[in-house]
């Protein structure tokens, strides 16, 4: 049994990941600012399964608290905390985004160089843009066209940074549209699958044809474990499920499954959203065994049955 602590535990991966360690045996030690960027209520929903005796929970800024003693004994770090969202970064509001990212990881990777612990990142294939190639390998020219995915790739660099010149062990990880029960309520598939349990309309940004390559949480967090396991220190991983979906193509099997149509409006393409997304995997899968098992149906089956279930007890 290990003691790992986990960042953003009450978001949405970041609450698989705890309840997944849990079970293993694990110890965990759960950090999360609960910003507001989606509702308190859905964050302490997702902390509530974590029951274990072996779970700690603290609601810590990591832009401003001490983190040392919150490494105390821990054998490494999954830092999945983060201000999400490529729409929301924009003007203004980018302000979050340079606190609780650049500033955030900053001083996680301070504390956490000088403890010897390595550190598991989530980055983002936002970092990419619109691609040079597709599928795209970790090693194309990273392009962002959203000030989110500018920041992430601004984490890389520091990351790579406090790994040449603090000695930082740090393993990058680069999802690719993660989904699955307890979604983001602000994702496309959590809110078309919200829609369809309840007979509310979808706000569709697009024509519907934008893709992206969809990875199960469930597949994400096993990428995620493999790599604190057994990736070299500096290595960088795509971690995409293996199915590249259409929005429409993705509306398409929920109506089937939900065995209704969706009342879906279309609205201009959203500022800094790319047209399409596709992970080259091959390096993952060859140096560390993982590969994704779950399939876009059966992924999207649980979400929406996830969701039905939460709308069933409100």
């Amino acid at each position: 049994m290990s003691r790992f602590l986990v960042t953003g535990c009450a978001g949405f991966i970041g609450s698989h990941l705890a309840s997944t360690l849990l079970e293993a045996g694990h110890e965990v030690a759960g950090l999360d600012a609960m910003t507001d960027y989606y509702p308190r209520p859905l964050k302490e929903a997702n902390l509530a399964g974590l029951t274990a005796r072996s779970f700690s929970f603290a609601e810590v800024d990591l832009g401003e608290a001490p983190l040392e003693p919150h490494l105390e004994g821990v054998a490494g770090v999954f830092h999945l905390a983060a201000q999400p969202g490529v729409r929301g970064s924009w003007g203004e509001s980018f302000a979050p985004y340079v606190r609780d990212n650049l500033l955030a990881t900053q001083r996680l990777l301070e504390a956490s160089a000088a403890a010897g612990v390595r550190v598991v990142f989530a980055s983002s294939s936002s970092i990419y843009g619109n691609a040079e190639a597709y599928p795209t390998p970790e090693d194309a020219r990273p392009q962002p066209i959203s000030p989110y995915g500018v920041t992430k790739l601004g984490c890389e660099h520091l990351a790579a940074a406090y790994a040449s010149q603090a000695g930082a062990d740090v393993v990058v990880l680069r999802y690719f549209t993660v989904y699955g029960p307890r979604q983001r309520p602000d994702m496309a598939f959590a809110r078309i699958v919200h829609a369809l349990a309840t007979g509310t309309g979808f706000r569709v940004f697009g024509d519907g044809g934008q893709s992206r390559d969809v990875t199960y949480v469930g597949d994400a967090v096993e990428a995620t474990l493999v790599a604190m396991e057994r990736a070299p220190a500096g290595a960088v991983y795509n971690v995409g499920g293996g199915t590249e979906a259409s929005l429409r193509d993705a509306t398409e099997i929920l109506e089937r499954l939900a065995g209704r149509r969706l009342d879906a409006r279309y609205e201009p393409v959203a500022v800094g959203d790319v047209r399409r997304t596709a992970a080259d995997t091959s390096r993952i899968r060859s140096e560390l065994g993982w590969a994704p098992a779950t399939s876009l149906e059966q992924g999207l089956a649980a979400q929406l049955a996830w969701a039905a279930g939460t709308v069933a007890r409100q």
